[in-house]
């Protein structure tokens, strides 16, 4: 039972951080599209996935218009969140088995082509190691916030 609620914890606690942190890329696309917070709200709802508003930010900050280092900023934030996305996407894509003894594990939905081959449903165990690698996780996606609150902060924005 401790795994299950250690296990539990944390996974709601990393999806607390990102859905937290995601959600600044309101003040982003706001301020790379020059428009309002509630026009940047429409914007970031209608992009129903991470993965597109990760792409539109990045694009927003690629644009000529975007400053040097807004540009350097912005695209730091991206590629730092995205390189946590995909231990979000396996702990929010899976199944979870609790044994008798209370180990853990998750089996991926997953499918994979491998030659001739198909397979699907890769357990894995979730183990001390594991935990700890999402802890650490959950960190990076917090310093990620802290850096985008410190950026909209030093660029007067208003949340």
């Amino acid at each position: 039972m401790a795994a299950l609620n250690q296990t539990l914890l944390l996974v709601g606690r990393m999806n607390y951080v990102w859905t937290n942190t995601e959600s600044l890329f309101i003040y982003l696309i706001a301020q790379l599209m020059g428009t309002s917070k509630q026009a940047a709200i429409v914007v970031f709802l209608t992009l129903n996935t991470t993965r597109a508003r990760l792409d539109l930010i990045t694009r927003l900050a690629k644009l000529p218009s975007t400053q040097p280092e807004d540009r350097t900023a912005v695209l730091a934030f991206a590629e730092r969140l995205g390189r946590e996305s995909g231990v979000r996407n396996k702990l929010n894509h899976c199944i979870y088995s609790f044994d008798e003894t209370g180990a853990a594990s998750t089996q991926l939905m997953r499918i994979a082509d491998v030659g001739d081959d198909v397979r699907y449903g890769k357990v894995e165990l979730l183990d001390d190691t594991e935990l700890q690698r999402l802890n650490a996780a959950i960190e990076r996606i917090a310093a990620v916030n802290r850096d985008i609150w410190a950026y909209i902060r030093s660029h007067g924005i208003t949340p």
